[in-house]
């Protein structure tokens, strides 16, 4: 699985929503407690929790290497 924005268009930072969309995650607790958790790394600007384009790639690849894993 592949994320599906260019590299160059890409913004280096994504609000909870925008990472929901771009995961294909429906829920916001589910980001939530991927990122209490640590499997989903994030920062803190001031109030707000962003999650930076490396960190949803390495999500993924995390996933991955999970689904690898069971086979």
């Amino acid at each position: 699985m592949t994320l599906a924005i260019p590299e160059r268009d890409a913004p280096l930072l994504y609000r909870v929503p925008d990472a929901m969309k771009v995961l294909g995650i429906k829920s916001k607790n589910t980001i939530y407690d991927l990122m209490r958790t640590g499997r989903l790394r994030s920062v803190k600007e001031g109030r707000a929790r962003l999650i930076p384009m490396s960190a949803l790639r390495e999500y993924v690849a995390l996933l991955e290497r999970e689904a690898g894993e069971q086979q």
